[in-house]
């Protein structure tokens, strides 16, 4: 696979997607805090209030050395106000080799198109770099999401990583 180079920002018409700034950390964490309770633990603030802005701002550090374009701040052209993040992941609960897309945006914005506006770049990016396909990994409840990534023309295969607790885990792939 050729790779082409990770671009400063990716552009849409309404949006700058750029890489996360250490001084973002609180914003960030604010969007840990607005997750549906359904989400599983692991990607809510824990009981001794984990991640912190400092552990945050760490992350965001180390994703300053890293190749690949990660999770990206989702910015307003105009206002420059941060609303959320989009980008790729790759952390091994998919296809290996293969990025996950992945997005939050704060629920002040939600129905706006915000999401699939982001999403598009992402998708369009990962397609220049070289990704034969991206996947995404969706929670049964959150419909919203789902909408978003059929948008995307991402279609669900069918597998499903069980969860009686907090929702099955539906596996969406876009062929690129």
């Amino acid at each position: 696979m050729t790779r082409v180079p990770v671009p400063d920002a990716l552009e849409t018409d309404r949006l700058v997607l750029r890489r996360r700034r250490v001084e973002e950390a609180g914003f960030f964490r604010r969007l840990w805090t607005e997750r549906d309770p359904r989400v599983p633990p692991h990607r809510r603030i824990d009981l001794e209030g984990r991640p912190s802005v400092a552990d945050i701002a760490a992350q965001i550090r180390a994703e300053a050395t890293e190749s690949s374009p990660g999770i990206l701040a989702v910015e307003r052209k105009g206002t420059g106000d941060v609303i959320g993040c989009c980008g790729l992941v790759h952390h091994g609960n998919g296809p290996p080799g293969e990025p996950e897309l992945a997005f939050e945006l704060l629920r002040a914005t939600h129905g706006r198109g915000y999401a699939t506006e982001a999403g598009r770049a992402v998708v369009a990016w990962a397609g220049e770099a070289g990704h034969p396909r991206v996947w995404a990994g969706v929670r049964d409840w959150n419909q919203a999401s789902r909408r978003v990534l059929a948008k995307l023309g991402f279609r669900e295969t069918g597998e499903v990583e069980r969860d009686p607790v907090h929702g099955d885990n539906l596996l969406t792939v876009r062929e690129l």
